[in-house]
């Protein structure tokens, strides 16, 4: 059984709509809607036999990450082999599911396949994330993005996903574990991957895949909020992940940016980060304990 799970969290009228409607219109999949603590649940009750999915409510906004692996759990539990999750705003072309499986049917030892995620709406299509890239500093960038789609879909190997959309492998998720709940929202998906990793799994892009991205207004709505997560977690990635020279890079990047606005915000992340030493020191010599 293949499952898609979107996560929703106060998206804009007709958005999750469009996207649930795009997914279960593609066929292929079963659909899990998870609502993470907003009104989804009063908004597909009205349009209640258009969209064939099944609603989980978590009860609060439980992050990206929590969020997500309610979900997940879910559809492991119901038997999917393969779990795609993807954001409540996006909306997938038909056909969208067989490069994704045809990639994880390929090779056992790839973990995650991502489509090719496209600007929504742009006229030429604007590439969005063709895979992820982390730089030295901890900071992970989309690959090819705000760049015309050439239209070549051949796949190939990534070293890391996005978390926007991309199918897992059933014992992928059993082997590494699901998203760190503590990154609540960024850089959840770097770990994974990163995790994943560590432990011998592949990642590929199919480029063949179509999902259009159109960009939520969620997280924008809390700026100062969004930019403490983005500097802590990428601390995080560091401490946890990268060697002690890009951390060092990271941490001192951190301290540059207390000169600019918002500081105390910029503050708050710097000592998140410097507090989680001891605790990402200890996971990052046990995942090499067991990884070698």
């Amino acid at each position: 059984m293949i499952a898609a799970v979107v996560l929703t969290f106060a998206a804009p009228p007709g958005m999750l709509e469009d996207c649930l409607e795009s997914i279960v219109a593609a066929g292929g999949a079963r659909v899990y809607a998870v609502d993470n603590g907003t009104m989804a649940a009063a908004r597909l009750d009205a349009r209640a036999g258009l969209i064939d999915c099944e609603l989980i409510t978590t009860g609060h906004n439980r992050g990206f990450a929590g969020g997500m692996n309610v979900g997940i759990e879910r559809a492991l539990a119901d038997g999917a082999e393969t779990v795609v999750v993807l954001n409540d705003d996006v909306v997938v072309d038909p056909g969208w599911l067989d490069p994704l499986i045809a990639e994880l049917a390929g090779d056992p030892s790839v973990g995650a396949v991502q489509p090719k995620l496209l600007v929504a709406g742009s006229d030429p299509p604007m590439v969005n994330s063709l895979g992820v890239l982390l730089g030295a500093d901890g900071a992970g960038r989309d690959i090819g993005h705000g760049q015309p789609d050439t239209g070549r879909d051949e796949p190939v190997t990534i070293a890391l996903f996005t978390g926007g959309a991309v199918a897992f492998r059933s014992a992928f998720l059993r082997d590494v574990g699901l998203f760190d709940e503590r990154f609540f929202l960024y850089y959840e998906d770097v770990d994974l991957g990163l995790r994943g990793a560590e432990r011998g799994w592949t990642y590929r892009c199919a480029p063949a895949s179509r999902v259009h991205h159109r960009g939520s207004a969620t997280a924008s709505r809390r700026p100062d909020r969004v930019a403490y997560l983005r500097e802590r977690n990428r601390l995080w990635i560091l401490v946890r992940h990268r060697p002690l020279a890009d951390a060092g890079r990271g941490f001192w990047l951190s301290i540059r940016r207390l000169r600019h606005p918002p500081r105390t915000v910029h503050l708050r992340a710097l000592i998140a980060g410097a507090a989680a030493i001891p605790r990402l020191t200890i996971a990052r010599v046990r995942a090499r304990h067991i990884s070698g």
